[in-house]
């Protein structure tokens, strides 16, 4: 390869590296094995006129200001607050639960004693996860807890890791909180940005440079080895030097040697109505529906003034290799994590090896995550 540096994977960690190098005056080679750039942000005009993202809903949030900088620099970005909801027991609540959600399911009399409650037990807070409101020592606090729990993170948890609560990593459960107040909103970050035009246009304008070059439909594992010894990375059988940025699944590039890492993938059932609107808010998860979690209708992500709509049903299943799934999330328990560091050891190995990603680092990261990953990674490169 007559590039300076190899790239696999055209996602955001990816794309990032590639065009900070790039400007450094490295000739940079992208390897994506799917057959458009972006990852999992990849977003198109369907053949109704409607910007749908096809590997399920995105909107960049952050507290840090240099992330939203960085992104804007690539394209024109708007402000957008993403709402989402949750329907059970045949109610709608907006997501993270709040004071609505307590007006709700709740009589008025017993809703105006909680909210009293949570205000005094928690001052000071505007938020809690369900695990700390789960352990207060107010029966009707901790009940109000146990009746999300088991009406909503308890059912939605099962469907979309399909393992039992006990074994998923704690921090799965506090993503969600609960609100102490009547604020709405997905996120409480103050960037929250989407792009004006779209997500494909940011990558476009990103990788934008002349020292980048890209190969779509490009396995990386049908070229790429590691040497017997596990010290060298092997190109078409020979013996590299150049540094290799690698954003894939690490136990697949090891050939799962020590056993398969868990991944949870998707199916998506897309639909189009000629109706004005399908549900409340872009995003809604059905906990007690039979096998898909969540619905995400994209005239509203962002609002489109367009005729009719498009949405997406949103089915977790297991990531198999054969069946060629996409591998989406890792499935963090104690026991994969420590798999995952056996895999990291065997990277480590390997000096021009470079993991970075939300596969490759076997970590649940968000796009801001993912772009601070990517930038911490370019400050360790001694290139």
């Amino acid at each position: 390869m007559d590039k300076d540096v190899l790239i696999v994977g055209c996602g955001l960690c990816g794309s990032v590296i590639a065009r900070e190098l790039a400007e450094k005056g490295l000739q940079v080679q992208i390897w994506e094995r799917r057959n458009h750039i972006g990852g999992n942000m990849y977003d198109y005009t369907d053949e109704h006129g409607i910007l749908v993202q096809k590997y399920g809903p995105h909107a960049f949030h952050t507290k840090e200001k240099y992330l939203c900088e960085y992104i804007c620099h690539y394209g024109e970005w708007h402000p957008y607050k993403l709402t989402c909801g949750a329907m059970f027991d045949n109610k709608y609540t907006p997501t993270p639960f709040n004071f609505t959600t307590i007006d709700t399911f709740y009589p008025k009399e017993s809703a105006t004693k909680l909210k009293e409650k949570l205000l005094n037990a928690f001052e000071g807070q505007s938020t809690a996860t369900v695990l700390e409101v789960l352990q207060h020592p107010d029966p009707d606090i901790r009940g109000y807890a146990e009746f999300l729990f088991q009406k909503d993170y308890a059912p939605y948890t099962a469907k979309q890791w399909g393992i039992s609560l006990s074994e998923i990593d704690p921090s799965v459960l506090k993503r969600v909180p609960l609100r102490f107040s009547y604020d709405e909103g997905y996120f409480d970050d103050p960037y929250q940005e989407m792009p004006v035009n779209s997500f494909d246009a940011f990558f476009k304008s990103l990788l934008d440079h002349p020292n980048i070059s890209i190969k779509l439909e490009q396995d990386a594992l049908e070229f790429l080895t590691v040497s017997s010894s596990g010290t060298e990375l092997f190109l078409d059988g020979k013996s590299i030097s150049f540094p290799v940025i690698y954003t894939g699944t690490l136990d697949e590039l090891f050939g799962c040697c020590a056993g398969r890492l868990p991944y949870r993938s998707l199916r998506f059932d897309w639909k189009y109505e000629e109706k004005e609107s399908l549900q409340e808010v872009p995003v809604v998860a059905y906990p007690q529906a039979p096998g898909y979690t969540r619905i995400t209708e994209y005239k509203k992500l962002p609002y489109q003034d367009v005729r009719g709509t498009s949405y997406a049903v949103e089915y977790p299943l297991p990531y198999q290799l054969e069946q060629e799934t996409e591998p989406y999330y890792p499935v963090l328990t104690e026991e994969s994590k420590q798999q995952y560091m056996v895999y990291r050891g065997m990277a480590e190995k390997i000096p021009n090896l470079i993991p970075c990603g939300r596969l490759a680092d076997f970590q649940y990261y968000d796009m801001d995550q993912a772009l601070k990953r990517a930038l911490e990674v370019l400050d360790s490169l001694q290139i």
